[in-house]
């Protein structure tokens, strides 16, 4: 019976990978960190995972125990990585069908989110990955009117943040 558990929690996990790989890249900036908060995620998903019972999609299920998890391992470690959003050269890129200067915007977007208080990071992720805002409120333990607001906010906050930048 066990082996049936673990080869459906394999297969639950590698088709929901990315979602791992997305949360320990907003919370963790240094490589080492990211791995090791990657372990953190799995080894909790596992102990988690026979608390699961299908109620919700598994990808909610995982986004509310891996954010958890990344906002608690970052926490624990004082890991959280701000980066300077005030670097001139940005500003001299002309050719905005130019793939480098999309993946430098990229870049100060994601430091822009770097930024966010934990909680805001994870409606972000969450709300650029597509979730509805009941989702969000549901992963999140948040209520739908909170991560509305909550929204309206980090979007003011980041447009104010990236305004002389891109």
């Amino acid at each position: 019976m066990q082996n049936i558990t673990e080869d459906k929690f394999v297969e639950d996990i590698n088709r929901n990978n990315g979602i791992i790989h997305k949360i320990c890249n907003i919370y963790f900036h240094d490589a080492d960190d990211r791995k090791d908060a990657r372990q953190e995620v799995l080894y909790q998903l596992w102990r988690s995972y026979p608390s699961y019972k299908g109620g919700a999609k598994f990808s909610t299920w995982m986004y509310k125990v891996a954010l958890n998890t990344a906002i608690t391992y970052s926490k624990k470690g004082n890991r959280e990585f701000t980066a300077d959003l005030h670097t001139g050269h940005w500003d001299q890129v002309a050719d905005t069908n130019d793939q480098q200067h999309i993946n430098e915007r990229m870049e100060l977007l994601y430091a822009a989110i770097n930024t966010l208080t934990l909680t805001d990071k994870a409606i972000t992720l969450l709300y650029l990955e597509s979730n509805s805002y009941d989702e969000i409120a549901e992963i999140t333990g948040l209520t739908t009117t909170n991560v509305s607001v909550r929204l309206v906010r980090i979007k003011r906050a980041l447009k104010e943040k990236l305004k002389n930048i891109i």
